[in-house]
């Protein structure tokens, strides 16, 4: 066990250690007293930081949350495609570096027993979807995407190519690298929504 922190550190500590443990042995299965083995701490230290598990998984999506709004805002390029193709890079760069996260999505804990923690990752889809449909209406206006498919069908797709990549990444015991492979599919994906020359709109 670490020596003295404060409760703020304390706290990060024992969400940091729910989401390697999350990963480790899967959100459904996860207990307090595995919480509390893993910090060096009793289960009641536990529950004096989080008055609840809902609160606890809570704080998790929040971090969570933090770290992709932080990448999301660090993702800035030059003109929008690389605009949006580095907003999908961040996205797949978060999940890559917090590999329980898939794994959450799809938890009972998510699905069923914890509204707040569903609140939480149903905002920050559709945070993530507003910042890539506002890139895809400048390439349309810019003439470099189709503008007989609406930017929020647009931004479905290639949040649901997140997805997708992310749920074959872990059930592949992450046989490939997340990141190349998601990008490789976004520039197929590009290209078969690329307005082409001579092409009339409907």
């Amino acid at each position: 066990m670490s020596g003295r922190q404060s409760a703020e550190e304390r706290k990060a500590q024992i969400v940091a250690e729910v989401l390697r443990l999350a990963d480790e042995i899967g959100p459904d299965r996860l207990s307090t007293t595995d919480v509390a083995r893993a910090v060096g701490v009793s289960q009641p230290a536990i529950f004096r930081h989080f008055p609840t598990k809902d609160a606890l998984w809570l704080a998790v999506a929040e971090a969570i949350a933090d770290r992709l709004q932080r990448a999301w805002a660090e993702a800035g390029a030059t003109g929008p495609h690389a605009r949006l193709k580095a907003l999908i890079g961040a996205q797949l760069s978060a999940i890559s570096e917090t590999p329980a996260l898939p794994s959450i999505l799809f938890s009972r804990e998510l699905q069923v027993d914890n509204q707040a923690l569903r609140d939480v990752f149903r905002g920050l889809l559709g945070a993530f979807q507003g910042r890539l449909v506002a890139v895809i209406r400048d390439l349309q206006a810019a003439g470099d995407l189709k503008r007989d498919v609406s930017p929020e069908d647009v931004a479905i797709l290639l949040t649901s190519l997140v997805q997708g990549v992310a749920i074959r990444w872990t059930l592949g015991a992450r046989g490939f690298a997340l990141v190349p492979e998601g990008l490789r599919l976004f520039d197929v994906q590009m290209e078969l929504l690329r307005a082409k020359e001579g092409a009339c709109d409907a």
